[in-house]
């Protein structure tokens, strides 16, 4: 059984975690105020910036060329393009560039973006692919199903549904998953194991990113 369906089923249950989360239940609706969702914005441009180390060790443990390149071109588009993209966002919710460059991680995103890039430094490839996974998985699932319950009239929302629901995202996801479909298939058991320890952890933190948002979560000291 390839690994994504191996673990299909506890993946739903963190996407239907995550969508029936009060946030993004409102940000579905339309009827969220804007606070948690700036602050949420404000975080996810942090997550970015870590987002794209990901992509660079990813093309520096990449296997084949091939890897190799599109590791190397989502580097690039991360940095170069989504990056200018999130700031244009941003300026929609009134966030400066200025805003946007000195916002300091929460807790959270401190603690999934430390995962993320020691994981990618430190262990093999297929656990980079892993911990990776629920990021792409997830948005688009959360894309998929709030766009199928209906689009939101709140423009700046249904701006977000669109593009995590839309094609070039889901071709994305669907790349992720068969690449760790590849990885895992010669993989022995205990690394397939770890493969999935990798991905439930970032399940989780993709819940708990949607949660601190919504609680507008800051250090206590």
């Amino acid at each position: 059984m390839a690994f994504t369906d191996a673990i299909a089923d506890e993946a739903d249950d963190y996407w239907t975690a995550i969508v029936e989360h009060p946030m993004v239940q409102r940000l579905g609706e339309g009827t969220l105020d804007p606070e948690p969702f700036r602050y949420w914005v404000r975080q996810d441009y942090v997550y970015l910036i870590e987002y794209g180390r990901l992509f660079a060790f990813g093309a520096a443990r990449a296997p084949d060329l091939d890897r190799l390149a599109r590791f190397a071109d989502l580097l690039d588009a991360t940095v170069n393009t989504e990056r200018d993209l999130h700031r244009s966002y941003a300026a929609e919710f009134d966030i400066s560039e200025t805003e946007l460059e000195a916002t300091g991680p929460s807790p959270t995103t401190q603690a999934y973006t430390d995962f993320l890039v020691r994981t990618a430094a430190t262990e093999s490839f297929g656990d980079l692919v892993a911990a990776l996974l629920p990021c792409m998985w997830g948005f688009n699932e959360t894309g998929k199903r709030l766009a199928a319950a209906g689009t939101p009239d709140h423009e700046q929302y249904a701006a977000w549904v669109e593009m995590y629901a839309g094609d070039e995202f889901t071709e994305l996801t669907e790349w992720c998953k068969e690449l760790m479909d590849e990885v895992a298939a010669d993989a022995s058991q205990a690394d397939r194991e770890r493969y999935r320890e990798r991905f439930r952890t970032s399940a989780r933190y993709e819940y708990l990113f949607w949660d601190a948002a919504w609680t507008q979560e800051g250090w206590p000291l």
